[in-house]
């Protein structure tokens, strides 16, 4: 009777691709043999790292068993209940996470069960609460990353995440929600109470709107790279809004941590109505972003006496210095947009030239107040690529033919994800006295409701999830 290793290389290595992974360097233990059969097969380890996560994001130098034991490595981190071993892995757990391909379809690949992990409790203050803004929040238990790259990780992985990583609030038992909280003892991480008001400073901060970030989601060095400490304290000022004002219903495109992101994620809901017909066909087949349909749209803002007090009044401090916290509360409203593809051009010279620029048109209205004069207006934009490999919208809003607000947004996952996109909107002469705040805006259907009949009471249904 045949020994399994007298067995023919290419039988072996057809054994060894249905082993769990996990389990591939227990069995190199075993023998010389298969030590030296397993460690050099990188065939084997490719299969076995595509068939787990997908093609990596970077194109790094690294093999695909560097790449694989890695994230094996990672995934037994987060398992752990040892919080002194997260917090010596905080550096490898952030930089292997980063080199994974989110954007990938979870149902072929295991990445959403990997980003799960990150959901729990423990693994949320160990990685997704390490940026400086989680750090002024909860200093003692929240300690910012050593350096600015995995603060930038830990408030992407945050964001990714969602606004729904904590139990849900307010409950029938509270009348208000807490604003600063007491940082003593070891609680379930909340960060969208936790940190809400320290956000709310951040997007009201009118010193951080510049031409280099263009008044957006962007790093201050003109790359137009993302800067997702802004997006993390954009999300959490709307999540935090959307659950006072909801009662604590949660977005449906947040609904579940780490859901929505992957590209082609956005599932079109049904409208009840007549139907417009589609205006042009021929260019929504070309529009790579899926921009023609009926989109939902947040905008947050401060009374415009709160924000001049807050930036303008009281003794000026430097500007590497934050603004105390806000304790004030914001205006919220709930838009419905109706967008058109208008036209597709080939990319400029400063734009990633993977995809095309896709200008569009469309309807903004006002789901609870009719007859909102901020809210009410045509729009207009466009979607492009930057050079980074954002994807960036960039939107403004016409009162009686003339622009008034412009709007700079990512899209938070792949292209055509159901989370949508998170930016600021801002007065379009780049006014430095405002007004400006944070939206957000994602998609609900590929179809249009013919204006005359839209039934504007069954819209939230659409988006909201109870």
């Amino acid at each position: 009777m045949a020994q399994l290793v007298d067995l023919a290389l290419e039988v072996l290595h057809n054994i060894f691709q249905n082993v769990e992974p996990v389990d591939l360097s227990s069995l190199s233990k075993t023998c010389r043999h298969f030590n030296k059969l397993i460690q050099s097969d990188e065939l084997l380890w490719k299969h076995h790292y595509l068939g787990q996560f997908g093609s990596p994001l970077q194109d790094e130098a690294l093999s695909w068993r560097d790449r694989l034991t890695g994230l094996i490595n990672v995934e037994k981190i987060l398992e752990s209940e040892d919080e002194d071993v997260k917090a010596e892995s905080f550096d490898e757990v952030l930089t292997h996470a980063a080199k994974v391909d989110y954007r990938t379809s979870p149902e072929t690949t295991q990445i959403a069960r990997f980003l799960a992990r990150f959901a729990e409790p423990s693994n949320i203050n160990a990685f997704l609460c390490k940026s400086s803004l989680s750090a002024r929040a909860w200093p003692g238990t929240w300690i910012a990353a050593p350096t600015e790259s995995l603060r930038q990780l830990s408030a992407q992985l945050h964001v990714l995440g969602g606004m729904n990583l904590e139990s849900p609030w307010p409950s029938p038992h509270e009348l208000t929600c807490p604003h600063i909280p007491d940082a003593s003892g070891n609680v379930h991480p909340q960060p969208v109470r936790h940190l809400h008001p320290y956000a709310r400073s951040r997007v009201y901060d009118l010193r951080r709107y510049t031409l280099a970030n263009l008044w957006g989601p962007f790093m201050d060095d003109g790359s137009q790279r993302i800067d997702w400490e802004k997006v993390q304290a954009i999300m959490i000022d709307i999540a935090y809004n959307h659950r006072m004002v909801k009662q604590g219903i949660i977005l449906r495109p947040w609904d579940e941590p780490f859901q929505g992101i992957a590209t082609g994620s956005f599932e079109s809901h049904p409208l009840s109505g007549p139907l417009e017909q589609p205006r042009n066909p021929g260019l929504d087949a070309l529009d790579p972003y899926g921009v023609t349909g009926t989109w939902m749209r947040i905008v947050c803002f401060l009374d415009y006496h709160d924000l001049h007090e807050f930036n303008f009044e009281g003794e000026e401090i430097p500007d590497d210095q934050e603004r105390d916290p806000i304790l004030t509360r914001e205006a919220f409203r709930l838009i419905r947009l109706q967008l058109r593809v208008s036209r597709i051009e080939k990319p400029g010279e400063e734009d990633g030239q993977e995809l095309p620029v896709v200008h569009f048109e469309g309807d903004s209205r006002s789901l609870y107040m009719a007859w909102d004069p901020n809210a009410n207006s045509k729009i207009r934009g466009t979607v492009r690529q930057t050079a980074s490999g954002a994807i960036r919208w960039t939107s403004f809003s016409i009162f009686h033919g003339e622009e008034r607000w412009r709007s700079e947004g990512v899209q938070i996952g792949g292209l055509r994800s159901a989370r949508g996109i998170l930016g600021n909107w801002f007065d379009k002469d780049y006014d430095e006295h405002g007004p400006a705040g944070p939206t957000a805006f994602w998609k609900i259907s590929d179809d249009i409701v013919a204006e005359k009949q839209v039934p504007v009471p069954q819209m939230p249904e659409i988006f909201l999830a109870g």
